[in-house]
Parts: C-alpha cells; structure tokens; sequence
C-alpha cells in the first residue's frame, strides 16, 4: 500500500470537563471561550501554522452537533474538518485509535484541544516537526510543579534519559506538552496498549515504547514561548488573562483561524470580507476587515 505522507492533524476534544464543572454541565470544555474564542480555535490555529489542512476533532456525541455548528466541515477556511466520536475517554493514546481510518496510513499531529501554544518560534517549530517524517517528535517545557504532568528526563547533554507520568519524586522539570507529530506506525504500538491504573492508554507508555527503539526526537520549548493548559478554573482564568493582555497591547489576534488561513491563502480577501460581515458588530469583525 502506497502511504500518504502528508501529515493530518487529530484533536482530541472529549472527556467529560468534570474539573470545570459546573462550567461544563451544558457543553464541551473545548467549547468554553477562552477570552474572545472558543477554545477550540486554539489548536485548530496551531495545526493550520504547522501547515496541516485535513483535521480530525474527536469529541463526545453529546456535543457533536455543538462542533459540527462551530466549525462545518472547515471549507469556511480553506481546510478541511472531519469529526469522530468517542464512546469513552480512554486515554490520549486512544486518539491513535480512533483517528486510524482517518490516517488512512498517513503521519499524524496529535494535539490536545484544551491546550495554548503561543511565541515567536513556534511557526518554526511546528513547521520542522512536521516535516520530518522519519521520526516522531515532542515537546518540553518547563514547569514549576512536575508532578502534574509527564516528565522528561534529560542527561548532561540533554538527551532523553527516561519518560515518567505524574511523578512524585524527579530530577526535571521539563514536561511533555500536549502536541505530539507521530509516524502512523505509532498506531500498531497503540493496539498493544493495556489499561493503565487510571483505566486509561497512556501517551506516555507510547513515548517510552518508542523512545526505547530510539525513534523519538524531544524539543525544547524555550523562554519566550507559552503552553497553557486549561484544565482547571484557575488555568482556564490564567489562559483568558494572558491571551487578553498580549492582544489588547499589541492590537494582534492569538488563535485567530480566519487569520491564519488568509496568511497564508487558503482563503481569499473576498472570503475573509464575508467571514467578517457575520462578526460586523464587534471588535472581532473589524479585526478581520482591517487585515485587508
């Protein structure tokens, strides 16, 4: 079978929201606004600066009519988005599985949807990440609280010693983000996985699968870049407080897909002029109008 090698993009919009309850009673966490924009244009804007056009959003199907109203099947921005529904949240390496058909063989970018990505390298960044198709690669940044997250473990020379999830004792404090660029062979490891403790696949037993055959590639994201996870009240505050204070400064848009699709020319000046009249009444539209 001939491979697709032009990277598609997955994100991962179920669960249940249940640390933002009561918030998410009535709809999809990754529906929340982050200040001025549902959360969910925020990974969707990091996949289109990666340059990755085909989109997979995996929600629950309680709230998939919700997306489909949202985001339509993308053409609105030159890209296309379809959606898969999940029975349960099993874990992020889960996404593997339910994004297989989708692939279609193809490498994937796997991204969480309730996570920010911001900073003047980040086009560069993802752009090299995603093509380089001969290895999978992630991302490090670094926290105050390890235990949080899944931890990268890094030698003198910064190269990966070990992947641990959530632990109580370390030596890092550098934490895997939740942005993943994978080889669709990544997906036959998935299928091997077993329910962790937490009844779930973990994404972190993937990394150290293939950390261990040595095809897997750690990126440091360095000071001046942001990654802001939103799955707490006080994140979700934290997150709507920097996005509002870095565009009322400097007047720019973070997140903004229509933006970047116009950028770079999925859309037209005529798409993004219609695309505005449906916001003409609010300071969103007259951003997108003063683009041209």
């Amino acid at each position: 079978m001939l491979l697709n090698k032009k990277r598609k993009g997955i994100i991962l919009a179920g669960g249940t929201g249940s640390r933002l309850m009561p918030l998410t009673l009535a709809t999809s966490k990754q529906l929340i606004p982050v200040y001025d924009k549902p959360m969910i244009y925020y990974p969707i804007s990091t996949l289109l600066i990666a340059g990755i056009k085909e989109i997979l959003i995996i929600c629950t199907k309680t709230y998939l009519e919700d997306f489909k109203r949202l985001l339509k099947d993308g053409s609105q921005w030159g890209i296309s988005i379809q959606y898969s529904i999940q029975e349960s949240p099993d874990g992020i390496a889960q996404a593997l599985l339910i994004g297989e058909s989708f692939l279609n063989g193809a490498p994937m970018c796997i991204i969480l949807g309730d996570n920010l990505f911001y900073g003047d390298d980040l086009s560069k960044k993802l752009k090299n990440a995603n093509e380089d198709l001969d290895t999978n690669t992630i991302f490090a940044y670094q926290v105050k609280d390890p235990t949080r997250y899944g931890i990268i473990e890094f030698d003198k020379e910064l190269n990966i010693k070990s992947l641990k999830e959530k632990p109580l004792e370390t030596n890092s404090n550098y934490a895997v983000t939740g942005i993943y660029f994978y080889k669709n062979s990544a997906i036959d490891k998935a299928k091997k996985l077993t329910p962790s403790n937490r009844g779930e696949l973990e994404i972190t037993e993937l990394n150290q699968y293939l950390l261990k055959v040595n095809n897997l590639k750690v990126n440091i994201m360095r000071r001046g870049m942001a990654w802001l996870d939103t799955g707490t009240i006080d994140d979700l505050f934290e997150a709507s407080a920097f996005i509002k204070a870095i565009e009322n400064r400097q007047g720019l848009k973070i997140g903004c897909p229509e933006e970047i699709a116009w950028k770079l020319k999925y859309i037209n000046d005529d798409d993004l002029i219609n695309i505005a009249k449906k916001y003409r009444n609010n300071d969103y539209g007259n951003y997108l109008i003063n683009l041209i």
